[in-house]
């Protein structure tokens, strides 16, 4: 089984879908006004509160402070970092030793040189992505010969989930826009991405 986790939630909807599917994870974008997904500590408290039990929160942060990190996190009541933006090693130790919590790091993945960089951080999963919100999957073949376990994002939908897997075999898959439908969480594509993941 390949776990999944659905990201970019932002409504009492998106909850109510994902407490239906069963994720291993759902995901929240805090703290970047750039996204259309941002929510505020507050707010993404709100959402997690709602999560039905047996489902991790994992916030999304973008070169945050480590303090606007650890405050956002425990008020959400998170149970994994993610990383996205230019965090260093020291970074990454830092957040783990002061919040308790798992760290793992993005990597935006176009040549082989990127690869040799995300096999480098001293998170405890590093994730494999296309850019951030693209919704396109980056050159697959790339990571044929990647020397750690590795969770993968971009472009994935519930059509090519299996297809992911068999390729690449990542320990997770990570879904955001793959599960909308006119920018906002499709019930039926979150239940067909669970499934097919969680048939894997």
């Amino acid at each position: 089984m390949t776990k999944i986790k659905i990201c970019g939630l932002t409504r009492a909807q998106d909850i109510m879908f994902v407490n239906e599917a069963m994720p291993d994870y759902a995901g929240f974008i805090l703290l970047f006004p750039k996204s259309r997904r941002n929510l505020n500590p507050d707010a993404a408290a709100a959402l997690r509160r709602q999560l039905a039990p047996g489902i991790q929160a994992a916030g999304v942060f973008v070169d945050q402070s480590a303090g606007s990190v650890l405050t956002a996190a425990k008020k959400a009541g998170l149970n994994v970092i993610q990383l996205h933006g230019h965090e260093d090693n020291s970074y990454i130790r830092e957040i783990r030793k002061q919040s308790g919590l798992p760290v793992w790091k993005a990597f935006r993945i176009r040549t082989a040189s990127d690869l040799e960089d995300a096999a480098k951080p001293d998170a405890d999963a590093v994730l494999l992505d296309n850019g951030y919100g693209t919704g396109k999957p980056f050159d697959w073949s790339l990571a044929d010969n990647f020397n750690r376990p590795f969770y993968l994002a971009g472009g994935l939908t519930p059509e090519n989930i299996s297809e992911a897997v068999r390729t690449l075999r990542p320990a997770l898959l990570d879904l955001s826009s793959g599960v909308e439908t006119a920018g906002y969480k499709d019930r039926k594509k979150i239940l067909a991405a669970v499934a097919a993941a969680h048939a894997s």
